[in-house]
């Protein structure tokens, strides 16, 4: 969603406006400023689903992100149904990121714009709920790892038909957080 300036200005005040008055509609101010506050107006459509916006693209950092989360949500849901030894094998075939695998996040530093995104849409749009709580920060450049995992468990999960990525799966997809100059 674009919104100019004046607009943003225009929303903020309107929120200021809903609060101090105690209005309690379907608009929630909270989330209208921290929309434009965090540079996320993409999202306000996204939230208010019954409002005919006009049709707009999701901007590529969005989508990417959403990919990264469904990849991780998965990996995470599938290592958890695993049996203790199927878990142990995963963490000696894909060491070093076998053990316990879980969403790490983006450099706050270099991935600043994937790392607010991922917030955003957990904590703000309630997407990937199993995501809330954790930092978003993995102190790291994350971001050409996950480009390469997605490159695998993409078609996996075509393949797959809603089941469980198996223990080969996961190990396949997490062998990818290693550069291929350090395999």
């Amino acid at each position: 969603m674009k919104i100019t300036d004046g607009e943003k200005l225009i929303l903020l005040m309107l929120s200021e406006i809903y609060d101090k008055l105690g209005v309690d509609g379907e608009v929630e101010p909270d989330f209208i400023r921290s929309a434009i506050f965090s540079n996320n107006t993409w999202s306000i459509p996204w939230k208010y689903v019954g409002i005919p916006f006009e049709e707009q693209e999701t901007p590529e950092v969005v989508k990417e992100v959403l990919d990264v989360l469904d990849m991780w949500s998965m990996i995470e849901r599938s290592y958890e149904n695993l049996s203790k030894e199927e878990k142990e094998w995963v963490e000696k075939e894909a060491a070093p990121f076998g053990k316990n695998p879980r969403f790490p996040g983006f450099d706050g530093n270099n991935e600043s714009e994937y790392m607010g995104t991922a917030s955003f849409l957990v904590n703000d749009l309630d997407r990937f709920e199993e995501f809330k709580g954790r930092n978003f920060n993995s102190h790291c450049p994350s971001i050409e790892s996950y480009r390469r995992m997605l490159e695998v468990f993409k078609p996996i999960v075509r393949d797959l038909n809603f089941e469980p990525l198996s223990p080969q799966n996961i190990v396949d997809v997490l062998k990818e957080r290693v550069h291929p100059e350090n395999r």
